[in-house]
């Protein structure tokens, strides 16, 4: 690993600890050369996905895309970040051990799932959005199957 503060290649680990759920190395390293420390992450590479669209089309999973859309249902709701953090790489797990392509839809539900564990508002949101509701009265329904599930 090469120091961030004089490009030296010769640094040594001086300790290393789990993190996520054994998901993630964490590595603290010193330069041999300056003695900075510094502090390095090894995670395994996720297989790449390819996600059919509704209308069959293919494109590449973006996590940052997924992430944007569940902060924004999330917006000043009190929920922990790393849990959300958590969940979401359970799910990429998940859908990554099931094919190299996922479905829209088993992302979009499995989302609204892992939301209505977290915070009842943010599922709403979500779904506002992820269904697509042509209308008011549409949306309305929906609320109303949520609240009074039969």
């Amino acid at each position: 690993m090469i120091c961030p503060k004089c490009n030296s290649s010769n640094t040594r680990v001086i300790d290393s600890r789990d993190t996520q759920n054994g998901r993630e190395v964490r590595r603290r390293r010193v330069c041999e050369s300056c003695e900075n420390r510094f502090t390095t992450f090894e995670r395994c590479a996720r297989p790449k996905l390819l996600i059919e669209k509704k209308d069959g089309f293919l494109e590449p999973y973006d996590r940052e895309k997924v992430e944007s859309g569940i902060w924004r249902s999330l917006k000043k709701r009190n929920i922990n970040p790393e849990s959300i953090k958590f969940d979401l790489d359970s799910l990429e797990d998940k859908w990554g051990k099931t094919n190299a392509e996922v479905s829209s839809n088993t992302i979009g539900d499995d989302i609204m799932s892992m939301l209505l564990n977290h915070d009842e508002v943010a599922y709403i949101r979500y779904a506002s959005i992820y269904k697509d509701f042509k209308s008011i009265e549409e949306f309305e329904v929906f609320i109303k199957q949520f609240c009074n599930p039969e």
